[in-house]
């Protein structure tokens, strides 16, 4: 082998060994001059809806975890607890669907919550296929406790919207929720067409009212 072939490559300027520490350098020192000179840093996400979403709700979750962490639950647990204390006994398949979650997504959440003795499981009367799920005694005394939590939080959450600002949020959570359990291939139950419905029936109702009480 030659000596030009021993000779190593030239790398460009950007690329050398110490072009990206350098490079991070000056960006760290550029970020630091714009701290110390006052201007505010922005999210990378700061124009995503998605962004803001997860923001908020990573937040909610970690307030409503903290709380059930006294309960002996997680994050995540109350929602078939909540579920369940709503229909009284569920199948599986009706559980996944409220929770838009897939159906073995489902069961191991119940498992857990089974081996805690929060819920029970029962097969179907005439079909052993098919498998009910309801709360304990124990697991409603949970539910009661949780719904305390819900609402603190709830109330945190919402501080500061009115009534009608609350029924479009939701109506738009819901939307968007609709939206990516259609592109994940999760189905939900179509009874939130009616919740969107009874908002409308609200804000058409506030909104004539306002109406009524405008001087003409």
């Amino acid at each position: 082998m030659s000596a030009v072939d021993d000779e190593p490559a030239p790398v460009p300027a950007g690329d050398s060994p110490g072009g990206s520490v350098n490079g991070k350098a000056r960006q760290g020192r550029e970020v630091e001059r714009e701290h110390k000179a006052g201007k505010r840093l922005r999210p990378p996400g700061s124009k995503s809806v998605g962004w803001a979403l997860v923001q908020a709700a990573r937040l909610h979750r970690s307030r409503i975890g903290d709380r059930l962490a006294a309960l002996g639950l997680f994050a995540g647990q109350e929602q078939v607890v909540q579920a369940l204390a709503a229909a009284g006994t569920m199948t599986m398949g009706d559980l996944a669907a409220t929770l838009r979650v897939r159906p073995p997504t489902a069961s191991k959440t119940i498992s857990r919550l089974a081996a805690l003795g929060i819920v029970e499981r029962r097969a179907e009367a005439g079909d052993g296929r098919v498998v009910r799920v309801r709360l304990t005694e124990s697991g409603l005394a949970k539910a009661e406790a949780i719904e305390r939590i819900w609402d603190d939080v709830e109330s945190e959450l919402l501080d500061g919207f009115d009534n009608k600002e609350r029924r479009r949020l939701r109506k738009l959570l819901r939307k968007v929720a609709r939206s990516l359990a259609d592109a994940a291939g999760v189905a939900g139950h179509e009874t939130e067409a009616e919740l969107d419905a009874e908002d409308d029936e609200a804000d058409l109702a506030l909104s004539e009212a306002g109406d009524l009480e405008r001087p003409i």
